[in-house]
């Protein structure tokens, strides 16, 4: 199946978080934080401003983006758990 986000949201894949610290303490998965990093996946065609045109997103399909940790709304699509959010949710754009 696949999702289109409308307007201004964003479809967003988490990245798996580290198995183990720097000081190589391996962290089980009840303890584990989810991660404020992702991978968008999808996008919306974009937001209209005041006069009623539309505005282009920043982020696109694929880039690395760094988000908010209680941001958006997780949704599950064909057994693949992803976060659709609003593009101001997003803090970042990850380069490099």
């Amino acid at each position: 199946m696949k999702l289109r986000p409308l307007h201004d949201r964003v479809l967003i894949k988490r990245t798996d978080s580290e198995e183990k610290t720097a000081g190589g303490i391996i962290i089980p998965d009840t303890a584990k934080e989810k991660p404020m990093e992702g991978e968008v996946v999808a996008v919306g065609s974009g937001a209209r401003n005041e006069a009623g045109q539309l505005v282009a997103l920043d982020v696109k399909v694929g880039d690395k983006v760094l988000f908010g940790k209680w941001n958006g709304t997780e949704v599950k699509v064909g057994g693949q758990e992803l976060l659709m959010m609003k593009e101001n949710e997003i803090m970042a754009i990850i380069e490099g």
